[in-house]
């Protein structure tokens, strides 16, 4: 079945490929405005620019901001084909995204539902929605090919 976020997740899978063409984990993400423009996207970064913090969350919303001429992005929905890391939670608290759509779960760095819950923590000023699993078969086939590699 089919769901509202679908067409945003290809948009995060077709950046997350383009990140594996030059050596990065394939994650990728998009930064959507309330009326569904997409205002920023962008896939890991990390190998092609020696950037520790280049993940696919941090480039899309660094690009929306920029986009926006701002760091508020209260009004908007970040879409990742992976469960954000603890850095990428945190990041997507302080721009006031309303919400965090993911495809696959990360039990082993997951801060948004698997290992940790940094995101709805009511001790934060801001807690985005979660919408989880939408396209995840197609986010973890693309990072298990990578890894066989």
């Amino acid at each position: 079945m089919a769901s509202r976020w679908d067409a945003a997740m290809a948009i995060a899978l077709a950046e997350a490929r383009a990140a594996a063409t030059h050596g990065d984990v394939p994650v990728g993400a998009v930064v959507l405005s309330a009326s569904g423009e997409v205002l920023g996207a962008g896939g890991n970064e990390r190998e092609l620019t020696g950037d520790p913090t280049a993940h696919a969350e941090i480039v899309a919303l660094r690009r929306a901001a920029a986009s926006r001429a701002g760091w508020r992005l209260d009004d908007c929905t970040l879409v990742v084909t992976l469960e954000p890391c603890t850095m990428c939670a945190g990041a997507a608290v302080a721009a006031r995204v309303e919400r965090i759509v993911f495809g696959a779960f990360d039990p082993k760095a997951g801060a948004v539902a698997s290992l940790f819950d940094v995101v709805r923590d009511p001790r934060l000023n801001h807690r985005p929605h979660v919408t989880p699993g939408i396209l995840a078969d197609a986010s973890t086939e693309l990072l298990r090919e990578f890894f066989d590699r």
